[in-house]
């Protein structure tokens, strides 16, 4: 019969003869054949369906087919074996090729000839397998529609066993996320459409048979749209799995999509960018009902940079959507709310605005049922927008005319309409584009907008801005018609004082400043920043200088004619120095105000122990840079006063103005570094108790020994010989800023650490300052005695006086020998004679062996000696200083995290000091041995220590006295970039307890008493008094606030609508206690901070 069969398809023949002759053929299928005549017709009859080369073949193949295998299935069954069907789907069939749509449908009409045959497990076992090989090799939807129809019809060849359920759901939602559309005619789109709608169909029966597949298969299908792989695009088809999933899970999908912390941000946006694309996919239903709760769930959750970033990209799309009535509803609903929730700029509305009337007019024209309708409602849109953003009757005036025969709804449902749709906060008005900032805060300080990843500058101009006597010396400049950074710098000082913005932006300080070296939109280090800043300053000053001292005409930084004789003082320091310290009339002239405000000098001294030789030199100084002490000293308890340390990579160094107790070759320019020390003991502060301020300033003047690797070369001795090395204040200046070196070298990791030890602020703190002079004749050892043993007990005096520890006036050099133990022993004042700081160890005999000149050596030029037997008169000073100002920092390094910044409002008491203590000790150099009898104790040393007078060091703790200035809640303020608040210094001392990764980085003290500023003036300017703005900044100030209240004027009625419903996440003013104060990226500590431009989720992200 196959050999009949296949010579008449073969014949020419007419087309009816073969045709009757196969009718005859089929009917003949209910005679008794042999099986191998069945073999060979079902053979025969394969070939034809498959390879046959027109339609009669394929179409007679498939007639004898199912005619024989009705009547013989068992022979059938044998034939459709599994290894038959395995081969077809592995290896294809003759020129057909494995993947080709027609062996499925071949398979399918073989099967459902199989339905009721014992064979068919065998083969659906097979089959299961095959289809989720198939699967995972991503076939084109024609051949995935053919199987989807196969897998409906028969669902025992689902994969179900072992996993694989849940694994081909996953595996065919990533298979329909690679459909592409080809279609160029309306016919193949509709196909493409019927197969993918086919696909989903199948998913869908799976998910009600096996419910526990939903969930995967939904989190497949954010996996494939959140993709970040620029050269993968998910296909939209996926739009068609929507309408078949429940919506009762809208809530719980949600929730957990917008508040997994392992969805990125970048994701989160490609996933609604994408979801938005859905609303061109035909007949699918309830996709705008998923993207406004997305929309919504992101909202609640703050996540405003994602919703300002997709509006603005996508809303044009979604308003194109509205031209094809299939899809018109749906993108209408999602438009009205992205729209309506976009409150902060018209930006999104006027991106849409110039389409408007031609799709009005599209509308009245195309004549469907549905257009009334929808006019109505693209009209009530249309107007709350317009309502929105008043103020543009260039743009709105042809849409006015296009709708003006529409009824416009009320006043009262716009504002119904605008207030359930603003996003509840008012982190967006951060967001690009234009934006309209609210009046100042109740603290009547102006924040600054963070420009990208610019806080380490905001912070800083803060923090000098807060420094009250440098800013009214600025502002008071006469620089009319210059371009300097000084006047930069004046006009930024003028506007944060004057402008009626809540915050302003420092683009041009900011391009005029910044470091070259500094990468625009990178995170920087705020203290590197502020140090090329001042240096800056100063060397334009001084160039400026030269130039016009060149010239005939008055310098353009000369002080004001007003300014008084006190204000031209130089640092108190400069009172009492000698000779070789103090600065004549004409040299604090020449002075810049950098120097005046800022400067400071530091003597360093080295003194061999043979021959007792000193040599010492003086540097200028603009901030100290305080290292952490490493852990094998701190474990002996708080660094005190007088404590000696060994090892010479830890002394104390100037460079470029900055004092630090220098680190060797982990110290790397620009950067902040710390003593060495093990990775976690550089971290992990839980351990240690805090340490505080003064601790750490005695650490940078504690005198050090040099000795076996780090001996010194005596130049008299002309060896290497033990030294000992001391750095010493000589003149205070007027602000005293001081860098914490957070940010440590990790060698073997290769990379830069966060010290994140806590560090105990104190409000007053004061430092020990020494002065020298030559005595005229060399006194008898009978008066050096009686002078040591008067100053002594006038320091002891004045301490208890004080109730609290001032240094002795005497420092000895311990002896080399001695217990190092005993040299880090806490000192208790009063305990016993040693301690007490009982002159008598200190004063010596006649011999002089009870001193070694550490005192008051003269001031030879650098690496000049002291010769034996000079006699020298020592002046310490203890100079007061008050707390002005802290730049903290939130995060792990120095190139990510937030800085922001705490100051206060300084008042005419914070400028009286009645603390400052001055001793004179006359001192003669020591013979050339030193006897351990007279060596003194660590608390007999001066000028190693620093005295709080707000803070007592107990148990490793620091208290504030209940004697200490109590500053009032409304003197201290936190600068977060545009925000800021009113503050407490009980935040200001407490907010690394509170958030382990926010530490105090920059400090500013300025400096009390009546050495620098005369009674009732700082600097010639009364005290609580701005100086008068010049014509100059007056006009610039008065230019942009006219620019600002028309601003305010053109959107007030859509301000007073959007505060009633943006307020609430938004913090109020005073209650920075329930959040840590802010940060700027993903590293960052904290997580608050809300309003501040830069901060959180906002635009310039991410970290400042």
């Amino acid at each position: 019969m196959d050999k009949i069969l296949e010579a008449l398809v073969t014949s020419s023949h007419p087309l009816p003869v073969k045709r009757a002759i196969v009718h005859k053929v089929v009917e003949a299928a209910e005679k008794e054949v042999t099986e191998e005549q069945c073999q060979a017709l079902y053979a025969l009859t394969t070939r034809l369906i498959l390879l046959g080369k027109d339609a009669f073949e394929r179409q007679t193949g498939q007639q004898v087919q199912e005619s024989y295998a009705r009547y013989h299935r068992d022979e059938f069954a044998r034939f459709v074996s599994k290894d038959f069907v395995l081969g077809l789907l592995q290896q294809g069939y003759g020129s057909v090729d494995r993947r080709s749509p027609a062996l499925i449908d071949f398979l399918h009409s073989c099967l459902r000839l199989l339905m009721s045959c014992p064979a068919m497990l065998e083969v659906a076992a097979a089959l299961q397998n095959e289809v989720l090989r198939m699967v995972c090799e991503r076939p084109a939807p024609a051949l995935c529609a053919r199987l989807a129809v196969l897998l409906t019809d028969f669902p025992q060849c689902v994969p179900r066993d072992k996993g694989h359920g849940l694994l081909f759901c996953q595996q065919l939602v990533r298979t329909m996320g690679y459909f592409q559309c080809t279609a160029s005619k309306e016919s193949e789109l509709r196909e493409y459409v019927t197969q993918v709608n086919r696909v989903s169909a199948l998913l869908q029966g799976i998910w009600k048979a096996e419910p526990a597949a939903l969930l995967p298969s939904l989190q497949e299908v954010f996996a494939i749209i959140s993709s970040t792989d620029p050269a993968f695009e998910p296909s939209i088809s996926l739009a068609s799995l929507v309408q078949h999933i429940p919506l009762q899970m809208i809530t719980v999908l949600i929730k957990s999509l917008t508040t997994d912390p392992n969805v990125k941000d970048a994701s989160m946006t490609k996933a609604l960018g994408r979801m938005i694309d859905w609303l061109s996919w035909p007949l699918a239903n309830h996709v705008d009902t998923w993207v406004i709760a997305l929309l919504k769930g992101l909202a609640a959750v703050q996540k405003f940079t994602i919703l300002i970033d997709v509006t603005l990209l996508k809303i044009e799309l979604v308003f194109s959507r509205l031209w094809y009535p299939i899809v018109r509803q749906g993108a209408l609903v999602v438009l009205s709310h992205m729209l309506l929730s976009f409150q902060h700029s018209p930006e999104a509305f006027h991106h849409v605005v110039p389409h408007a009337v031609q799709l009005v007019k599209s509308v009245r024209s195309d004549g469907l049922p549905t257009s009334n309708a929808f006019l109505l409602q693209f009209t009530e849109l249309i107007h709350c927008m317009m309502y929105q953003y008043s103020g543009f009757p260039d743009l709105y005036d042809s849409i006015l005319e296009a709708i003006n025969d529409l009824p416009m709804p009320s006043e009262e449902k716009i504002k119904l309409i605008l207030n359930q749709s603003a996003w509840t906060s008012q982190s967006n008005l951060f967001a690009p584009g234009l934006m309209h900032l609210p009046g100042k805060s109740e603290t009547g300080k102006t924040g600054l907008v963070n420009l990208g990843n610019t806080c380490y500058m905001n912070s800083v101009i803060q923090t000098l801005f807060m420094a009250t006597d440098f800013r009214r010396h600025v502002l008071s400049l006469p620089l009319n018609g210059s371009n300097t950074l000084m006047k930069k710098l004046q006009l930024l000082f003028a506007f944060l004082a004057h402008t009626q913005r809540a915050a302003y932006a420092p683009r041009n300080f900011f391009e005029a400043s910044r470091p070259p070296w500094f990468t625009v939109g990178s995170q920087q280090d705020c203290s590197e920043y502020l140090r090329f800043l001042l240096d800056r300053l100063h060397e334009e000053e001084k160039a400026l200088r030269a130039l016009t001292e060149a010239k005939p005409s008055p310098s353009e930084f000369s002080t004001s004619s007003d300014e008084s004789a006190c204000s031209r003082q130089a640092p108190a320091a400069a009172d009492h120095a000698g000779p070789a310290s103090a600065s004549s009339g004409g040299e604090e002239q020449q002075q810049t105000l950098v120097e005046r405000m800022f400067g400071g000098r530091l003597s360093a001294g080295i003194r061999c122990l043979r021959c007792h030789s000193l040599s010492e030199k003086e540097e200028p100084f603009t901030d100290l840079s305080l290292a952490f002490c490493p852990p094998q000293v701190q474990q002996h308890g708080p660094l005190l006063q007088g404590a000696a340390f060994n090892g010479g990579s830890e002394s104390p160094v100037v460079e470029n103005g900055r004092v630090t107790r220098g680190v060797g070759p982990d110290a790397e320019s620009g950067q902040s570094a710390s003593p060495a020390a093990p990775p976690s003991a550089q971290v992990d502060s839980s351990n240690r108790p805090p340490v505080t301020l003064p601790e750490l300033v005695d650490y940078l003047l504690a005198p050090e020994i040099l000795e076996e690797d780090n001996c010194y070369f005596c130049e008299r001795c002309g060896s290497l010989q033990p030294a000992e090395r001391v750095v010493r204040v000589v003149a205070a200046p007027e602000y005293l800023i001081v860098t914490l070196l957070r940010f440590s070298y990790d060698a073997a990791r290769q990379l830069r650490r966060k010290i994140l030890d806590d560090v105990r602020i104190p409000l007053h703190m004061s430092l020990p300052v020494h002065h020298r002079t030559l005595k005229p004749e060399p006194p008898s050892s009978h008066q050096q005695e009686a002078a040591a043993t008067t100053a002594a007990a006038a320091a002891a005096a004045a301490a208890a006086a004080a109730g609290s520890f001032v240094p002795p006036s005497s420092t000895h050099l311990p002896d080399i020998g001695e217990n190092q133990a005993k040299k880090l022993k806490q000192c208790q004042v009063g305990e016993d004679g040693d301690e007490a700081g009982d002159g008598s160890s200190g004063a010596g005999n006649g011999n002089g062996n009870g001193s070694v000149n550490g005192d008051g050596p003269v001031m030879d030029s650098p690496g000049g000696e002291v010769e034996n037997g000079t006699e020298q008169q020592q002046q310490q000073q203890t100079v007061s200083y008050v707390l002005t100002s802290v730049v903290m920092h939130s995060g792990m390094s120095s190139e990510s995290g937030h800085y922001y910044t705490y100051g206060r409002n300084m008042s005419a008491v914070d400028y009286e000091d009645g603390s400052t203590t001055t001793t004179t000790t006359t001192t003669t150099p020591p013979p050339a041995v030193l006897p351990s009898s007279t060596t003194p104790s660590n608390g007999e040393r001066e000028g190693v220590g620093t005295v709080s007078q707000s803070v007592k060091a107990s148990g490793g703790t620091a208290e504030v006295e209940a004697s200490s200035h109590d500053p009032s809640s409304r003197d201290w303020f936190l600068f977060n970039d545009s925000r800021v608040t009113f503050t407490t210094f009980h935040s200001v001392q407490n907010v690394t307890t509170r958030f382990s990764k926010d530490t105090a980085y920059v400090l500013i003290y300025r400096r009390q008493g009546s050495g620098g500023v005369c009674k009732g003036e700082t600097n010639g300017l009364k005290l609580g008094v701005e100086p008068p703005l010049q014509k100059e900044l007056m006009d610039a100030i008065t230019k942009d606030n006219k620019l600002f209240l028309q601003e305010q004027e053109l959107n007030a009625r859509a301000r007073a609508l959007q505060a009633a419903s943006a307020s609430c996440s938004f913090r109020p003013n005073g209650s920075d206690d329930n959040d840590p104060p802010g940060s700027c990226g993903p590293s960052g500590g904290g997580g608050g901070g809300g309003g501040g431009g830069g901060g959180f989720n906002t635009v310039s992200r991410l970290v400042f």
